[in-house]
């Protein structure tokens, strides 16, 4: 199996005579394309981003990725900046039939988000 990007995952599993083997496998080979373009997608616009906030000498910190979120610590005055940043590079990472939706939330904690 592989990504859009091209990354293999070889799946020894799917050819195991033990079923509950080969059925992990079948789980794999169907989740692990979209799983891994979707891990693609958000590794290369954490790149982009990382280049521009240094690019621009933002004091913003990319601080955190849990699945497909991005977690920033920003000084205020940077907030607007790195918005429109984050708007631009995530859904442009990968080029897709369909678009990629980016949702922004603030706060002053990550519970706090809005």
């Amino acid at each position: 199996m592989q990504t859009l990007r091209g990354r293999r995952r070889y799946i020894p599993e799917i050819s195991s005579s033990n079923h509950n083997v080969r059925a992990s496998g079948e789980r794999m080979a169907i989740n692990m394309p979209i799983q891994g373009t979707a891990a693609d997608i958000i590794k290369i616009a954490m790149v982009n981003i990382q280049q521009r906030l240094d690019d621009l000498a933002l004091r913003s910190l990319m601080i955190l990725q849990v699945h497909d979120e991005l977690i920033f610590e920003a000084p205020q005055d940077e907030l607007e900046p790195l918005k429109a940043i984050v708007m631009e590079l995530m859904p442009s990472a990968m080029t897709l039939a369909v678009p990629l939706d980016v949702e922004l939330k603030t706060g002053h904690a990550w519970g706090d988000m809005e």
